[in-house]
């Protein structure tokens, strides 16, 4: 690869003359039709290809961005030798992935199963073994799920992965079709729950079976909620176990449960433990005797949620469910709103539902009837996609309805 010097306002023949013979050559030119655009001229395959150039801070061409010319032309020659030479191989990539394969999978569990027995009786070493000696470094992303799949224990809730683009060191390898991820950067993407890593055109086909990975889940609290109990491998969030068991087992006659607030750098203390400590947290009454205090840390749990319980696809359809008038054909059309929602979202509301009708039984010393309860709680369980101040205000009496609904009618709508 050479490089020539920038040359100005030239047009695409000069610029084809200049390059001409000189495969793998380059140079920058100020485009003739728009002035003050630029645009990389590249020699390859015994032609000019031209590109529109653009600078943010680092040059780029298309999604990938680059310190220098010179790495954005070498990633470039790269990608355009592996996509010319081996188009037919690409494209065939996807249609026999290891990641389905039966056989592979097996192997990858018994690696797991010869691991976790061997660690039974052996001290801990630096890397484990294959059956035909050859060493392992880690078990991968992809090794872990196909442990996990096998845990009778696992809350098979589904989650798609959270793919972000990677540049990887050195010679890496797709997880879902085993080829190589070529490029000098952002050669392919890496899930930010579990680690997976696939090329960029492979992580469309892969199935929603992400299995967060503990070490990259750094705390409870603002944890997408599907995340997190897949993480931690519970049924619902520990936090809102922890804090219901707590609530009920000592504050359900509190008078103005939920809607009297507690100390707010207190219910920051229990936020943090929860971030810290996990299910060890300890929220007992000798630390924390006012029950507001956790009956704020759970709520906060709940607004802090980057997807609400009851999530932005299914905000407007309960909206439109509590609008309605006749109260059984309301309560037929939440039913189904209800089944849109994710599995952990539906079991963290349904959980949620029982507790607060416990909280309605106790509506002489608490003062906490089920509307009460709907006004705290609709805007804390269900937000409008968009960022409307309006639309909250014109949406609020719907969320108060729609939560009250879901604790008068628990046993039926769950």
């Amino acid at each position: 690869m050479s490089s020539l010097r920038f040359h100005g306002i030239i047009s695409r023949e000069q610029a084809d003359e200049i390059l001409a013979g000189v495969e793998g050559a380059y140079i920058l030119r100020e485009s003739q039709r728009q002035p003050g655009c630029y645009t990389l001229a590249l020699r390859f395959g015994n032609q000019t290809l031209n590109y529109r150039l653009f600078y943010d801070g680092k040059h780029f061409v298309g999604e990938k961005r680059f310190e220098s010319i010179h790495d954005l032309v070498t990633d470039g020659l790269i990608t355009l030798y592996i996509e010319t030479k081996a188009s037919e191989y690409i494209s065939k990539m996807t249609t026999n992935p290891i990641y389905e394969h039966i056989g592979y999978a097996t192997l990858l569990r018994e690696k797991v199963s010869r691991r976790l027995s061997r660690t039974k009786t052996e001290s801990r070493k630096t890397s484990v073994t294959s059956e035909e000696n050859t060493p392992v470094e880690k078990i991968t992303s992809l090794v872990r799920r196909a442990a996990l799949t096998q845990n009778d224990n696992h809350f098979n809730y589904e989650k798609a992965h959270n793919f972000k683009v990677h540049t990887f060191r050195g010679p890496h390898w797709c997880e879902y079709c085993a080829n190589f991820m070529w490029g000098l950067i952002a050669q392919g993407v890496r899930c930010s729950d579990c680690g997976l890593n696939v090329h960029k055109q492979c992580s469309k086909y892969v199935p929603n079976d992400c299995q967060p990975d503990l070490k990259r889940i750094k705390r409870v609290y603002c944890c997408d909620l599907t995340t997190l109990v897949k993480a931690h491998n519970t049924q619902r969030p520990m936090v809102v176990d922890s804090c219901i068991r707590e609530i009920e087992a000592r504050g359900l006659k509190s008078e103005g449960l939920y809607r009297v607030s507690g100390f707010t750098e207190h219910i920051e203390d229990v936020k943090m433990a929860f971030d810290r400590d996990g299910d060890k947290a300890d929220i007992s009454a000798s630390i924390y005797p006012d029950i507001n205090i956790i009956a704020g840390a759970l709520k906060l749990y709940f607004r802090d949620l980057p997807i609400p319980v009851i999530t932005y696809d299914t905000y407007s359809k309960f909206i439109e469910a509590a609008k309605i008038s006749n109260p059984d054909e309301r309560l037929e059309a939440i039913h189904e709103v209800l089944m849109l929602l994710p599995a952990a979202h539906y079991e963290t509301l349904r959980y949620l539902m029982i507790h607060l009708k416990k909280v309605t039984l106790h509506e002489k010393e608490n003062f906490m009837n089920a509307e009460n309860l709907g006004i705290v709680f609709g805007p804390t369980l269900m937000r409008p996609p968009e960022d409307s101040t309006l639309a909250t205000l014109n949406d609020m009496r719907y969320q108060k309805l729609i939560v009250q609904i879901l604790i008068e009618n628990e046993d039926v709508l769950f």
